[in-house]
């Protein structure tokens, strides 16, 4: 079988804005209705968990200014993805909820103590995934300059966790007695201080609460580059990753487990998921019409491709003459997802590079009868574990997925028909 999840990339936020088939994208946008059902759908299809992206800053890369995000709705406005948290786990009973958070700018302490409250919350079904934020700009909102050195970054993360899973373990499994005959509701012997002194963060603790169901929520990490893919290898019990085409995929999925033995780690406790693009359609030739009908569309709109490689690397990519070659491009901010959108296209131009009509991940256009079977056939070639949907969410995106694309793949026995579990990482474990 396959895993597979769903990623809200644009996070809590505008979605689907001037698209057909879009919804709760004026003034009610922070209506939580959308994401419920998107969370109700993909807990009907089975699928392991659906991940809501974050940011903390408007970006102003583009053209020197924040005018075309603002405009455009694009990364901004935006709002924190945690309180949608426990409602998701109240409308769903088997899908796993994973919300983003930066360890460069949560205290250790503070998110040790959201992450028990919300698997508390949810039965013991959160995750979190863990990024090092990108930009300067949202350093600058936390009160420095500028932001750490990208694999500084990760040397903080990596001490970071460690203090959080401390403070996880700081209550014993057994410390509460609830014990109306004793009178004793918790043992205080179950329960100690942690003494944390790191070379970045140091902690008392204990937690002043018991750890949720879990004991340690599911780690999510999208480990691109090699200090990030080091750091999922050591920490992570899923990846998601971008990796163009199936070769590309094989080669990631062989370097991360190679990475994970080398620290002793088995591979199979760790799942990743490819980032894919699906076009579907009633018969191919209506997908593929649609497909290029959304290329068209991807050329065309020159500027959001620009502003997006700016996004992500914090340099200003509409200073670059459009029809000469790109140099080669350095950031401090998403290295990965840089190197992907450019030198990793196989293009030399920029204007080459923006009207490239790949995701940059494993697409698939057919039916949803032929994306099952080239599912299949690529998680054979690259050896597992599943897909990351990144769809544009609306309504329309969500029903083709969640009933239409897998019910097909369920005829194949590649989705699961049921949760086996009541804890998300014991579902993502399952096979």
């Amino acid at each position: 079988m396959i895993h597979f999840g769903w990623f809200v990339g644009k996070g809590t936020a505008v979605h689907g804005w001037k698209q057909p088939w879009s919804s709760l994208c004026g003034r009610d946008w922070l209506d939580p209705s959308l994401y419920i059902d998107l969370a109700r759908a993909l807990d009907r299809a089975c699928f392991d968990y659906m991940i809501i992206e974050d940011g903390s800053f408007v970006p102003d890369a583009f053209q020197g200014s924040a005018d075309w995000y603002l405009r455009n709705a694009v990364a901004v406005p935006k709002a924190d993805p945690m309180p949608l948290v426990p409602l998701l786990g109240q409308a769903t009973r088997g899908l796993g909820i994973v919300a983003t958070m930066t360890t460069a700018f949560y205290p250790p302490y503070l998110a040790a103590r959201l992450g028990a409250t919300l698997d508390h919350l949810t039965g013991g079904r959160v995750g979190f995934n863990l990024v090092t934020a990108h930009n300067d700009r949202s350093a600058q909102n936390f009160g420095l300059a500028q932001h750490h050195e990208h694999d500084l970054r990760y040397r903080m993360a990596d001490e970071w966790i460690e203090v959080v899973d401390q403070l996880w373990r700081s209550w014993s499994p057994d410390a509460i007695k609830a014990d109306t005959t004793t009178g004793v509701f918790t043992d205080p012997g179950g329960v100690t201080p942690i003494d944390f002194e790191g070379e970045y963060f140091r902690c008392r603790g204990p937690l002043n609460m018991p750890p949720g169901p879990q004991g340690r929520p599911v780690i999510c990490q999208a480990g691109g580059s090699a200090a990030g893919k080091a750091f999922a290898a050591q920490r992570a019990d899923t990846v998601i990753a971008r990796a163009r085409g199936s070769e590309g995929a094989r080669a990631y999925r062989d370097d991360v487990h190679a990475t994970m033995r080398a620290a002793s780690r088995d591979p199979a406790s760790c799942k990743i998921l490819f980032s894919t693009s699906i076009v579907l359609g009633e018969t191919r030739s209506e997908a593929v019409d649609r497909k290029e009908r959304l290329d068209a569309a991807t050329r065309e709109n020159l500027d959001a491709r620009l502003a997006y490689m700016s996004f992500l690397s914090g340099i200003d990519f509409s200073k670059f003459d459009l029809d000469a070659p790109l140099p080669e491009v350095k950031t401090n901010a998403s290295r990965a997802l840089t190197q992907n959108l450019t030198a990793g296209t196989g293009k030399k131009t920029l204007r080459e590079m923006a009207t490239d009509t790949s995701s940059g991940g494993i697409d698939f256009v057919g039916t949803p009868d032929d994306v099952a079977a080239e599912m299949d056939e690529v998680i054979q070639h690259v050896g597992g574990d599943g897909f990351l949907i990144t769809e544009a969410l609306t309504r329309r995106s969500i029903a083709e997925i969640a009933d239409g694309l897998a019910p097909a793949l369920r005829r194949r026995g590649l989705l699961r028909s049921g949760y086996e579990h009541a804890l998300f990482r014991d579902n993502l474990l399952a096979f």
